[in-house]
C-alpha cells in the first residue's frame, strides 16, 4: 500500500459538488492499493499513520501525534499513487489493484482507524472526487509499505 499524508488545518473531498468528507486540524491520507497487498499492510499503515510525529510540541518540534493533538483524518482512495510513468507519456495503471480487492482493503483500512478510536472521514470510491487543502507546513510525507 501507499499512502501520501498531509498535515492539514483543514481538508475536504466533494463527490459532484456534495462534501462527502471534512477535517480540521489532522490529516488527508491519500491512499493507493496494489496486488500484493493484504490485511496486514493496511493495519501496519493505520498504526503507522496515527502514531507519526509530525505534529508541533510547544518548542515548535514535530514530536506529537495524530492521537496526542486528538486530530481528524480524511482518507481518499487513489490509485493512480501506483501510476507508471517510466515509459511513453501517458501513465500505466498496471500496478494499482483491481477495484474489489482496492475497495475491500481501502475499507479495511478505514476500519482499522476507527478501532484505533479516530472517526474517519472519506471520499467516495471510485468516484471523481475533488480534494481541497490547506496543507500546514506544508507537511507532505509518503509511505510504502513496501519499502
Amino acid at each position: 500500500m501507499r499512502a501520501v499524508i498531509q498535515r492539514t488545518d483543514y481538508a475536504k473531498v466533494e463527490v459532484e459538488e456534495v462534501i462527502t468528507g471534512e477535517i480540521n486540524k489532522g490529516l488527508l491520507v491519500l491512499l493507493g492499493v496494489t496486488h500484493e497487498d493484504c490485511e496486514k499492510e493496511a493495519e501496519y499503515l493505520a498504526d503507522k499513520i496515527i502514531n507519526l510525529r509530525i505534529f508541533s510540541d510547544s518548542e515548535d518540534k514535530m514530536n506529537l501525534s495524530l492521537k496526542d493533538i486528538k486530530g481528524e483524518i480524511l482518507v481518499v482512495s487513489q490509485f493512480t499513487l501506483y501510476a507508471d510513468t517510466r515509459k511513453g507519456r501517458r501513465p500505466s495503471f498496471v500496478k494499482a489493484a483491481k477495484p474489489e480487492k482496492a475497495k475491500f482493503l481501502y475499507d479495511y483500512f478505514v476500519k482499522k482507524i476507527k478501532e484505533k478510536g479516530f472517526e474517519p472521514k472519506t471520499g467516495k470510491f471510485q468516484e471523481m472526487m475533488n480534494v481541497s487543502l490547506l496543507n500546514s507546513g506544508p507537511v507532505t510525507i509518503i509511505i510504502d509499505t513496501n519499502e
